[in-house]
């Protein structure tokens, strides 16, 4: 039996998204689900949050597989209160912690897999992050790379550094970023057993597609498209699809732009290869509900942690009302 609470908020969700023709399709995106929540970024979900926020979300929506939802929006068929859930970049805990938690609830999910960093690789965000938290306290001093200095004796001034190297670095040219990051790692001394696997290893690919979860690419190496030259954009996108096809032994049918802000991260060239690729469609993560006139490969995506069940459905309401931004 459902809690009373969510029959209101059911019936406001079908105001906006009746199904059919004038359906909405939410999109949800998902990247990590931790164990226990992190003391670094304690606001970030952890296993009781998501086990908690999708109950409310399968008792307000209808959560169905990506593709299926896909077809929908073509043919004008969606169910009413239409919804998917969506993982981005391929960590281990999506394997281990958020695939129990989806079962339980007998729901379906797509996993966008940057698949240079499985079998032990990291993002170069994520050894940011890890660098600056098992640091020893003190003073980093990265002013010979052009990132000043930090005091990180306090968990706020910690997330600070982070916040401002992840800032400062995104946007710089691959190879420059990297050969930063690499010396950053000479340069700050760690605790020591700071070091950990953080992404799924091949086996747990298939594993997520054995569950009967949709596995989508994500890129090889998690680039800014908006940044590279066509045709490495390209050959990064296709080897991406190559190597998540050799590991599940089928066909990839759908894409995640990396980082996603459509005009920033990636361009128009970039939809046009991801369509000539073979991909069936492409996600953002420009804010929205996606329509049955919704570009098949710039849907929207919208990230829904939040806490309580009516705060969640006001959330999911008002990014209904978006207007969806492409390219």
């Amino acid at each position: 039996m459902q809690p009373p609470i969510l029959l209101p908020n059911r019936a406001l969700l079908h105001l906006f998204s009746p199904g059919g023709s004038r359906n909405r399709l939410s999109i949800l995106i998902y990247h990590r689900v931790l164990p226990r929540r992190d003391p670094l970024f304690p606001e970030e979900g952890d296993a009781e949050d998501f086990d908690r926020q999708i109950e409310q979300l399968a008792g307000c929506f209808r959560i169905i597989p990506l593709l299926d939802a896909i077809q929908g929006l073509r043919h004008g068929k969606l169910p009413p209160r239409a919804a998917c859930i969506t993982f981005d970049d391929g960590y281990a805990d999506n394997a281990e912690v958020a695939l129990p938690i989806l079962k339980k609830h007998g729901i379906s999910a797509t996993f966008f897999v940057a698949a240079n960093f499985i079998d032990g690789g990291r993002m170069w965000n994520d050894t940011v992050i890890e660098l600056i938290r098992h640091a020893t306290a003190g003073i980093i001093d990265l002013g010979s790379l052009g990132l000043g200095q930090f005091e990180i004796e306090t968990i706020p001034q910690r997330r600070q550094a982070i916040e401002y190297l992840l800032g400062k670095l995104k946007y710089l040219p691959p190879d420059i970023r990297q050969s930063k990051v690499e010396a950053m790692s000479s340069l700050i001394p760690v605790a020591p057993g700071s070091s950990g696997n953080l992404m799924m290893t091949s086996d747990q690919v298939r594993v997520l597609h054995e569950a009967g979860m949709e596995i989508g690419g994500h890129t090889a190496s998690h680039p800014i498209l908006a940044k590279m030259e066509n045709g490495a954009a390209s050959a990064d996108i296709a080897h991406g699809k190559e190597i998540l096809e050799g590991i599940i032994r089928a066909p990839v049918r759908l894409f995640a732009y990396p980082n996603g802000k459509p005009g920033q991260d990636y361009l128009p060239d970039h939809v046009r290869m991801v369509r000539r690729l073979g991909f069936d469609a492409a996600v953002s993560t420009a804010h929205g509900a996606a329509r049955m006139d919704s570009d098949l490969y710039q849907l929207p995506r919208f990230t829904p942690w939040g806490r309580g069940p009516v705060r969640l459905t006001l959330r999911m309401v008002q990014n209904m009302l978006r207007t969806v931004e492409t390219v």
